[in-house]
């Protein structure tokens, strides 16, 4: 009796050793840290793209193409 209530114990322990594994946890991470990318990305594509921002950025590349040297 004693060593069959031993090997359920021991069975119960590793099994909790094995469900505490942080195994997944990086793809995660990085699933997590991709989706922050391109959420951030399609923000700054979106101020870019925007009618004042857009026009100022011309208004500074044509100036600088229209510098003289």
């Amino acid at each position: 009796m004693y060593q069959v209530v031993r090997a359920r114990l021991r069975v119960l322990v590793s099994g909790m050793r094995t469900a505490r594994s942080d195994r997944g946890m990086v793809t995660s991470e990085y699933a997590m840290g991709i989706i922050a990318a391109v959420a951030f990305a399609v923000v700054l594509y979106k101020v870019v793209t925007s009618g004042p921002v857009s026009a100022e950025l011309q208004a500074i590349v044509k100036g600088a193409l229209n510098a003289r040297m």
